[in-house]
């Protein structure tokens, strides 16, 4: 893909984020566009970078452990947000500066240890559309893993994160996005020490705009900026 197809995407994706937020009333600010850059070249991302965007996620560990060597700390703000695996939050603790997949205490706990000082601003996943293989903790567990998270020193439980059921029409779905807000509005009360919830990351490609109408403030898109994945 050129770059000015990439920078193109971007333009399109921030022009229909602008649009969705003007239609209910809400600011253009209020929403951060995540470039899921998972499957691509190095490449790819430099030229999102020429673009403006600096917010990126991966969702291999790996991955993202290859690439973030690849790029000064200052350029890039990495998320991580696939599935994690306790035996490599080493090494990639200390660099990046999301993680939006924590589903067991065990994860938070594992950042804290190997941050070396770096802070880490992390999301619980809570799984809202039913389907075991998307990850996350029931709704009904998530007040527990936000009691037991307010006393980190260097990672901040900052909001929640959670993956809506893939569908041809984006409108099936709203319940799901409706579901994750009203968590987020009902766990308010368990904010404390390294506990503040503040950020909904919800909505990628094909339902970043219902996702905003019900109060994302983090989107994840991938295909719609890079093209379709690559796969080995």
């Amino acid at each position: 893909m050129e770059k000015s197809q990439i920078c193109e995407n971007i333009r399109k994706v921030k022009s229909k984020i602008e649009k969705t937020c003007r239609k209910i009333g809400r600011e253009t600010s209020e929403v951060t566009l995540v470039a899921v850059s998972k499957t691509k070249p190095a490449s790819y991302i430099r030229e999102a970078l020429e673009c403006g965007q600096i917010e990126f996620g991966e969702n291999r560990m790996q991955e993202l452990e290859e690439k973030i060597p690849q790029f000064e700390p200052a350029q890039v703000s990495w998320h991580m947000i696939g599935n994690i695996q306790t035996n490599k939050i080493k090494l990639i603790a200390d660099k990046i500066s999301w993680v939006h997949s924590i589903e067991k205490l065990k994860y938070l706990k594992e950042f804290e240890k190997r941050s070396n000082g770096n802070k880490i601003k992390a999301l619980i996943q809570v799984n809202i559309s039913g389907e075991k293989q998307k990850g996350g903790v029931e709704p009904e567990d998530l007040a527990e893993i936000l009691k037991s998270s307010t006393d980190f020193e260097h990672v901040k439980v900052c909001g929640l994160m959670g993956m809506a059921t893939f569908v041809d029409d984006p409108e099936d779905v709203r319940h799901e996005f409706k579901l994750l807000k009203n968590l987020f509005d009902d766990h308010q009360k368990f904010n404390s020490g390294s506990v503040n919830l503040r950020e909904l990351s919800m909505g990628m490609s094909n339902d970043l705009e219902v996702a905003i109408e019900e109060g994302a403030t983090m989107v994840r898109v991938g295909s719609e900026i890079f093209g379709a994945r690559n796969y080995d």
